[in-house]
């Protein structure tokens, strides 16, 4: 009885210590001793979820007759803690259906994490009900982590009733909010929250600093984070180095490298954190030497990058085609025994694409896991990049084989291939699969496939999707892709009329639209609907004109007969003209034989794309057409001297079993 006693006087000190090394011990000498009884397992289970330890806390808490409601609720702690969030709600759902224990407030808090971060927002509705029926209402643990559940299932709206309904909301409460909303990319309303938590005299903790800053830097709101700021002094939060990393990352976005440079400079403490938000404002301006050159100050100061610093860098180096630089960020990698990382192992399979070296990406790709979704999101966008609409397709089977679930992101990456390929059974097969999958309501995937019909021509089954569309879920990118695909194949009226249609409709067309109808107008010879659509621009969008609408607009002009007012256009540019706008120019000189204009137009183009024959060959054309025979054999002559050769041409066609 006395050791009986000792062991369970041990087992409980055990389970506050979080030791695995006593736990396992007394694990074995209740064994051994025959003192294991029901108490004892409990403990011992309870321990070894202290310490991580799931296999022998699950083992012995199966083997528990009757586990109580701390036992369960450890269990889902330590499921929750550990990532295991299926596990978390399969043992949540068979504590309930077995009757024995009333869950309380200190147990939905797990069960709303798990059900957040598997977005399982229908489970998540039906715990709500159970948490209002068991008058948990009133209850500010259980309620914050009800709201944030809804914000991570990215449903802000029944977050925000959650907040509405509550008794009381505290702070943590505001900060969900605040957080919830910039995380569901409503930056205006997050501030809102904000000035709102203000105005009410909220009392504000570090957390609602560090969930509004980095609202106030992507809305670059430099005087709404200098007030943040004054706050924190105020207070004294300037000791947490999470406030002070978060202030960094905000004035950097907001321009203010001065102010940025201050709060890191009187750091005494930087943490990696730290460095890598100040490596980041350097990437996102472009500077990438200077990112790397932090990178390696960072390392003589002793701190260590860790893969989220990686990640940047390489992505950076993707951006800005830096082979050499990211092979030795790779190499780095392997040697701190990170390349096994998933985001590191992600960005090295981007970088090597966006460089054109798509064999490297493929190696670093053959090394993954293949178990998670986004390295098949990466080599599937870096087969998009590198034009390689085939492999793409392979490559999407045999992740589908493999077992890993695609997510919107892998058809965002992915679909794109089915337009390169221009297969139109390949099309209707991928439709299928959408429409069976149910992911063909998400906008994005929608206007994909719209795109896709376009590149196979199939018109009738891109406008079938698109009309299938709820009005009110028609974005601008839609309506851009579904005038382009009309403009693409020659029908300009439907364009142009799709556009009026677009505007009645309350939506404001972008440079991207503009470019599309203007395009269609070209091809159609729309010659005063293009000029009035491009005036109407101007008007009542107050959209700077850009390369692409200028050589539509030359391009409108000079097919019309009208290269001399195509001229005058490219001359009162307030940019200078690009090859695109001169090659427009010198097309038009082609089909209406104008050699003065042809002249001005190839003189540039020489200049400025040296190495394009088909600007000679085209200079030739006209001096033919208009009998300079000597002229035309000297441009024939000069692509000799300077070894040029005529790009082959090249069809494709595609065979179908009859």
């Amino acid at each position: 009885m006395n050791g009986q006693f000792l062991v369970l006087s041990k087992g409980k000190q055990y389970t506050a210590a979080k030791s695995l090394t006593k736990t396992t011990q007394l694990h074995a000498l209740a064994i051994t001793s025959g003192l294991l009884c029901p108490h004892l397992r409990s403990d011992l289970s309870v321990s070894y979820a202290n310490c991580g330890h799931i296999g022998n806390a699950r083992k012995l808490f199966d083997e528990m007759p009757q586990p109580t409601l701390f036992s369960h609720n450890m269990m889902l702690r330590m499921y929750t803690k550990n990532g295991f969030y299926l596990e978390t709600l399969n043992l949540f759902v068979e504590m309930v259906n077995l009757g024995k224990c009333m869950a309380d407030n200190y147990t939905y808090p797990f069960v709303f994490k798990a059900i957040g971060e598997e977005k399982l927002v229908d489970f998540g509705g039906v715990v709500h009900g159970r948490v209002l029926t068991g008058g948990f209402e009133r209850d500010s643990f259980v309620m914050n982590s009800l709201l944030t559940m809804y914000m991570n299932c990215r449903k802000k709206e029944e977050g925000g009733k959650v907040f509405d309904s509550m008794w009381k909301p505290n702070v943590v409460s505001w900060n969900s909010m605040i957080s919830g909303y910039f995380k569901n990319g409503c930056a205006e309303e997050a501030l809102g929250i904000f000035n709102k938590m203000a105005d009410d005299e909220v009392e504000m903790d570090c957390a609602t600093v560090v969930s509004v800053l980095p609202v106030c830097g992507f809305l670059k709101e430099l005087q709404v984070g200098r007030r943040v700021y004054e706050l924190v002094k105020k207070n004294g939060w300037g000791k947490e180095i999470v406030v002070r990393n978060a202030l960094i990352d905000m004035f950097a976005k907001c321009g203010s490298m001065e102010e940025a440079m201050l709060v890191f400079d009187s750091m005494v403490e930087k943490d990696v954190v730290t460095w890598t938000s100040l490596i980041n404002v350097y990437i996102l301006n472009g500077d990438v030497r200077a990112a790397l050159r932090l990178c390696f100050l960072m390392v003589l100061e002793g701190v260590r990058p860790n893969s989220v610093t990686l990640a940047s860098l390489l992505s950076a180096c993707g951006e800005s085609k830096n082979l050499m630089d990211g092979r030795c960020l790779h190499g780095w990698a392997i040697r701190q025994k990170l390349e096994s990382d998933v985001m590191v192992e992600t960005s090295l399979i981007d970088m090597y694409a966006k460089c054109n070296n798509f064999e490297l990406s493929f190696q670093v790709f053959k090394r993954t896991s293949k178990k998670k979704t986004v390295p098949w999101n990466a080599i599937l966008a870096g087969c998009i990049h590198n034009r390689l609409g085939n492999e793409a397709i392979k490559f999407f089977k045999e992740m589908l084989m493999e077992g890993v679930k695609p997510d919107d992101a892998t058809l965002k990456s992915f679909l794109p291939a089915y337009a390169i390929h221009a297969d139109l059974q390949q099309a209707r097969n991928m439709h299928s699969y959408l429409i069976k999958s149910g992911l063909l309501s998400n906008s994005e995937i929608a206007t994909a496939v719209v795109d896709i019909y376009s590149k196979c021509c199939s018109l009738e089954s891109a406008h079938k999707i698109f009309n299938g569309i709820p009005n009110e879920n028609k974005d601008i990118y839609l309506w851009s892709v579904i005038i382009a695909c009309y403009g693409a194949h020659g029908h300009g009226e439907i364009a142009v009329s799709l556009f009026k249609e677009m505007v009645r409709a309350g939506v404001k067309p972008n440079e991207v639209t503009f470019t599309s109808v203007l395009h269609a107008c070209s091809h159609s010879g729309l010659v005063d609907e293009g000029l009035d659509l491009f005036k109407f621009m101007l008007r009542n969008h107050q959209i700077s004109p850009q390369v692409d609408h200028y050589t539509c607009i030359v391009d409108l002009l000079g097919r019309s007969g009208r290269p001399a007012e195509a001229y005058d256009i490219i001359r009162t540019m307030p940019f200078a003209p690009s090859h695109a706008v001169w090659g427009a120019l010198l097309g038009a000189c082609v089909i209406h034989e104008n050699v003065e204009l042809g002249e001005i137009a190839a003189k540039w183009l020489f200049e400025l794309e040296p190495e394009n024959t088909g600007n000679y060959v085209l200079m030739a054309k006209i001096y033919s057409a208009v009998g300079r025979w000597k002229d035309a054999e000297n441009m024939r002559r000069i692509i000799n001297e300077i070894g040029l050769q005529k790009a082959p041409a090249h069809s494709l066609i595609q065979a179908c079993q009859l």
